[in-house]
């Protein structure tokens, strides 16, 4: 009788631990479902980052190993352009430029303007415009007139401004360095040496920055030459073969610049002939006549005396007339 009472008893305590563990199993499915929405989405998300790549560092799965594509570094460009561009009115195709410079955010450098033999006006000017309106600007300038010639170069310096960039900000680093020690120096000398490496060391500071300025406003401003000139008056045009009488011309035109250089030369010469004449005939008429006769030599004398004088030669007989016989 003992035996079952021992095996009976438990029955109904077994059921009542079933009956709790059923209730408190009921409150948490109940709680999770509370929080199942914003679970799920939570899950949605991680699931959804994990498949495009956005997943946390450190996760495990296929999103963990997927990567974001690299962001690209900026590049830095220095552009020019050189544009020659024949026109009709050159002062209205400059104010057109310069217009449209403005309008763009640029604006007008170096001009100089000069006129040929034949009247024609030649301007040339150095205009800076931003790069993002660079081609705009070019196209625009290229409409004003005949285009004659157009030249453009890009430099990419991005090395140039990444290196600058870096250099600065180590030379910045060491000049904070610098003065922190002279601000613990004790010793005069120290502060001296200290002072002398500060100034070295900010020198090339300012120099980094005056370069990395020059850079910066190259590569944002592009630098374009504009050259305008005045269309020329149009003549006929001409045979490439010559003719008699493009050989009569030309022989013409070389015989009158001979005679051109003829007459320059006389005319060099003439000056110079005429003081000449004058100083020989003052020679002949003034001068000369008033000079002193020498005196006729004398006789030379000898030991046996006066050398004889030559006579005159005898005159030959001449043959007696015929009237004269008689």
């Amino acid at each position: 009788m003992r035996t079952r009472r021992s095996v009976r008893r438990p029955a109904p305590a077994l059921a009542a631990l079933l009956l709790a563990a059923a209730l408190a199993l009921t409150g948490c499915s109940a709680g999770g479902d509370a929080s199942g929405g914003s679970n799920s989405a939570a899950d949605h998300g991680a699931d959804d980052k994990a498949v495009s790549g956005e997943a946390a560092p450190g996760g495990t799965g296929s999103g963990a190993k997927a990567t974001a594509p690299p962001k690209l570094a900026a590049s830095h460009i220095i552009r020019t352009a050189s544009l020659t561009v024949q026109v009709k009115d050159v002062p209205k195709a400059l104010e057109q430029a310069r217009t449209g410079t403005e309008n763009a955010g640029g604006y007008v450098g170096n001009e100089s303007t000069t006129r040929d033999a034949g009247g024609h006006e030649r301007t040339r000017v150095v205009l800076r415009v931003p790069v993002e309106k660079y081609d705009e600007v070019l196209a625009e300038l290229e409409g004003t007139g005949k285009l004659l010639d157009r030249s453009a170069k890009a430099e990419d310096v991005t090395d140039q401004v990444v290196d600058v960039e870096s250099r600065i900000t180590t030379q910045r680093a060491s000049v904070a360095r610098i003065r922190e020690l002279m601000d613990r120096a004790t010793k005069l000398s120290d502060v001296v040496t200290l002072e002398g490496e500060l100034g070295t060391r900010q020198a090339d500071l300012e120099s980094l920055l005056a370069r990395q300025k020059s850079l910066k406003d190259r590569t944002s401003l592009a630098t374009i030459t504009l050259s305008l000139s005045e269309t020329p008056v149009k003549k006929a045009a001409k045979d490439d073969d010559p003719g008699f009488v493009d050989a009569l011309a030309g022989g013409w035109s070389a015989f009158v610049t001979m005679l051109r250089w003829l007459a320059v030369a006389l005319g060099a010469v003439l000056p110079f002939a005429a003081v000449a004449a004058l100083i020989v005939l003052l020679w002949l008429r003034v001068v000369r006549p008033r000079l002193p006769r020498r005196p006729a030599p004398a006789p030379t004398a000898t030991a046996l005396g006066p050398l004889p004088t030559a006579r005159p030669a005898p005159e030959a007989a001449q043959p007696p007339a015929p009237g004269d016989r008689d």
